[in-house]
């Protein structure tokens, strides 16, 4: 499974314009960085196995009692123990998030495209929104499948690691018979290095999820993040507001460019150029711009997924891709460099 963010290959990775990978492009936030300043001070301690402050301050954070919430070490550890419970079929829609069907593979679990029909023990997991098309499929929507997963004896997880920049589409507050959330800071907060995600589901799947989890997953930096959450709405809600204006500003310009581009609801942009774009993702590479091609969610190599960072940021990809896809043989996408 090919995915963004990979600023290790070489140079140090603050050397990299990534655009391949979805994080607040201000960085952590300083709330965050003091939080976790706090925390160091018990790093020689063992971490609260039972999570009690992080699972308290996730809960109010999602709006949820405190027995709903689940604490994870990431969205993808959250994943793979939902998963890992599965009793049927992992389904999906196509294009997807392509974690979902590598857990099901290394869980020993059957993936399967979702057709419209649920048979008993089904996991449908979808994307709210969508990773990689940026689009949430509605509440209603998602309410209407729970309740044909439940009259076939299946259920749905809304993935929502990207729903801090659509907060009101967000169904945590709904969860229950059929309707499980999975959930990530990691976008919202750039926080990928410490891991913290949750799980947001009835107080009996809780528990025995719980029971299934490994002591210790949620490491003293990630449990003093979460803790720390209640109070910071404004800011999430800034930065929603901010990404909100930046996706439309990138999406003209890429559109200027020739990209026909998805209607977005995330802090990312789905554009097709309708030509092969190989090339010039590697030209981009060398300029140490990093972009995310899309050949792994099973799209032709004309679309790319672009996060959306600052105004200045977005302005150099679409100077660096005009230059690109105007450049002729001794331009940068050329054969002559």
């Amino acid at each position: 499974m090919e995915h963004g963010g990979n600023v290790w290959d070489a140079l140090s990775p603050g050397d990299w314009l990534d655009f391949s990978a979805n994080l607040r492009p201000e960085g952590v936030p300083d709330w965050v960085r003091a939080a976790m300043e706090r925390a160091l001070a018990h790093a020689r301690y063992y971490p609260d196995r039972s999570m009690r402050a992080a699972r308290r301050g996730l809960a109010a954070y999602a709006g949820v009692s405190e027995a709903c919430m689940l604490p994870a070490a990431g969205g993808a550890a959250a994943i793979d123990l939902l998963v890992a419970s599965a009793r049927g079929r992992v389904l999906t829609q196509a294009p997807a998030f392509g974690e979902y069907a590598a857990r099901a593979a290394a869980q020993g679990k059957e993936h399967a495209l979702f057709e419209g029909e649920f048979a008993p023990g089904d996991m449908l997991i979808l994307g709210n929104p969508n990773n990689p098309t940026g689009a949430a499929p509605g509440r209603e929507a998602i309410f209407a499948l729970r309740e044909r997963a439940v009259r076939a004896g299946a259920e749905v997880v809304a993935d929502e690691a990207f729903v801090d920049f659509c907060p009101e589409r967000s169904v945590r507050g709904e969860v229950g018979e059929g309707l499980t959330v999975v959930g990530s800071l990691t976008k919202s907060l750039c926080i990928p290095g410490v891991r913290l995600g949750y799980v947001c589901a009835a107080p009996e799947r809780v528990a025995a999820l719980e029971r299934r989890a490994l002591p210790w997953s949620l490491n003293m930096l990630a449990a003093a993040v979460a803790e720390a959450l209640p109070g910071h709405e404004e800011e999430l809600a800034g930065d929603a507001a901010r990404n909100a204006g930046r996706r439309v500003r990138l999406a003209r310009g890429l559109a200027a460019l020739g990209a026909r581009v998805l209607p977005s609801e995330a802090n990312f942009l789905l554009a097709d150029f309708g030509r092969d774009m190989t090339e010039a993702a590697r030209a981009l590479r060398r300029g140490r711009i990093l972009v995310r091609t899309c050949e792994s969610f099973g799209l032709p190599s004309s679309v790319w997924r672009l996060a959306v960072r600052t105004d200045g940021e977005n302005e150099r990809l679409l100077e660096a891709l005009a230059l690109c896809l105007g450049g002729g043989e001794e331009g940068p996408c050329g054969e002559n460099r």
